[in-house]
């Protein structure tokens, strides 16, 4: 097999890999954007309805915070391996939801709330895990 032909065969063979990868991140990209958004501009009261039950429970400051960390995480999902600037962002930003699904699982612990909240806590930290995992080893995106 030449040099060019191993090329091609390496690029089929992690296509599969971009694929799974992208709709991983679109999915973080939703699923972390949306709460980040309403965390972040939403009144506590307003957001204890649609099910952040714990919105009121604690200051509006790390409210803020948390929704600011999402929208963060949200827009590295996305950006920096769209763009291919500055790529290794979108492994730091999956990394730093794998610490807030972490700490979620904790604080929902102790609140005696795991029965309703740790499924999607599971799943938002195994898609977490797997962009984490496969834009360092699997499907790394290069730099332009």
């Amino acid at each position: 097999m030449s040099v060019s032909q191993a090329h091609t065969a390496s690029r089929s063979s992690s296509r599969p890999w971009h694929i799974g990868l992208w709709v991983a991140q679109i999915a973080l990209f939703i699923l972390f954007g949306m709460p980040g958004i309403m965390k972040t501009f939403m009144a506590p009261s307003a957001l204890a309805p649609m099910g952040i039950v714990w919105a009121t429970d604690v200051p509006i400051w790390l409210l803020r915070f948390i929704g600011l960390c999402e929208l963060a995480g949200a827009l590295g999902m996305i950006l920096p391996a769209a763009t291919r600037i500055l790529p290794f962002l979108t492994p730091l930003a999956a990394l730093g939801f794998v610490t807030i699904q972490v700490l979620a699982i904790g604080f929902h612990a102790f609140r005696g709330e795991t029965g309703h909240t740790l499924p999607m806590n599971i799943i938002f930290l195994a898609l977490s895990l797997f962009v984490l995992w496969g834009r360092t080893r699997k499907a790394p995106i290069a730099s332009r």
